[in-house]
Formats: C-alpha cells, structure tokens, sequence
C-alpha cells in the first residue's frame, strides 16, 4: 500500500515541476528577443500616427461669441454650453442650445436674427450650421424656416439644401435648396413645392 502511495505521487510531480521551470526558463529567455529597439521609421510612423489622433478639446457653459469679418462684427452667437475641438485636421466649435444669432450689416446694425437648437462653427471652412427648429428673423420682417442652415463667411451668404420655408409680408414659398442674402431679399429656392400670396 505504502509503495502504491509512493507510485502514484512521484510521477505527478515529477513531471510539473521540471514542466513548470522549463517554461520559466524559456520565458526568461525569449523575453529580451521580443522587446527590441524600434527602428527609427517605426518611431516616426507611431508619432505622426499619435499626433493626427491628438484632440485638444475646451469646454464653456453660457457661450457668448462673436465673429469679426474685416474690423467689423458680423455675427454675435450666444448657447448654454460649447466645446472646441481642436485636432490636426479639423477645428470646430459645437454649441448646444438654445442658440441665438444676430448678423450685423455694414454700419453695425442687427439685420438679421436666427434661433436653433444647435449649431457648430466651422474654423478652417470660416462656416456656421445652424441644426434643428432653425427659425431665421430678419428686420423687415421676412422669415425662414428649415432643419438645417449654412452661413459661409466668404460669400456671405446663407444656404440650405434641405427643405426651406420662407414668409414675408406679402407672400410665402417652401421649398428644397436655398441660397440667399442674409437679409432675405433676394434668394433662389431650386426645388420650389409652392407659393401663397398673403393679403
């Protein structure tokens, strides 16, 4: 009995014990080989590749901005909170509302006002998106309605290619694709679905 014991325990470990320090051993020894030096083109390609994904971001709550265009104020933004992303290829401002906008005409005046719900500002393209309940107000009492708006510093123009509706004192138009003056007093809709004339 006793050298049945003795059979059946030596064998058990006898074998996980060598089987155990082998692997420790061939660990110890493979372990250098795999952590060798990058080259200096490996290097190069994880830091370009580091740098593109870097994103500085900045976050302010009761947002209060405004975009000068040639010394002047052209359009003065307020929303409850914004972040500004800030990346390699990319640089914009997100505001969550409710946004308000006010575009300034050449002498300083309010022409024209605009409320969303949310809007992001565009740095390298100098555009501002206006998304969701886009209501537009200008001084002579026309008005704009869609989901969506454009307005690019450049041409300084407003556009849309959803679904617009437009209202003046005379008449009102919907329609998809816009593109008009800010003020509203002279635009083109491609897709127009209809027209009433106000008395």
């Amino acid at each position: 009995m006793h050298s049945s014991f003795r059979a059946w325990a030596m064998p058990e470990t006898g074998i996980s014990v060598p089987s155990k320090f082998a692997l420790l051993i061939i660990f110890l020894l493979t372990a250098p080989l795999a952590c060798t030096d990058l080259s200096d083109y490996d290097e190069d390609q994880i830091r370009s590749t580091m740098n593109d994904s870097l994103i500085v971001t900045t976050e302010s709550w009761n947002v209060q901005m405004t975009l000068m265009q040639e010394g002047r104020a052209r359009m003065y933004i307020e929303g409850s909170h914004a972040i500004n992303y800030q990346a390699k290829e990319r640089k914009h401002t997100t505001i969550e509302g409710p946004v308000y906008v006010q575009l300034f005409d050449s002498l300083g005046s309010v022409e024209t006002e605009a409320w969303s719900k949310r809007a992001i500002y565009l740095e390298e393209d100098a555009e501002f998106e206006l998304y969701d309940s886009v209501r537009v107000q200008t001084v002579d009492d026309r008005q704009l309605f869609s989901e969506y708006l454009k307005w690019a510093q450049d041409t300084d123009r407003i556009t849309s290619p959803n679904f617009v509706t437009i209202i003046t004192p005379s008449d009102s138009i919907s329609g998809r694709g816009f593109d008009g003056l800010t003020d509203l007093s002279s635009y083109t809709i491609t897709e127009p679905r209809g027209r009433l004339i106000v008395d």
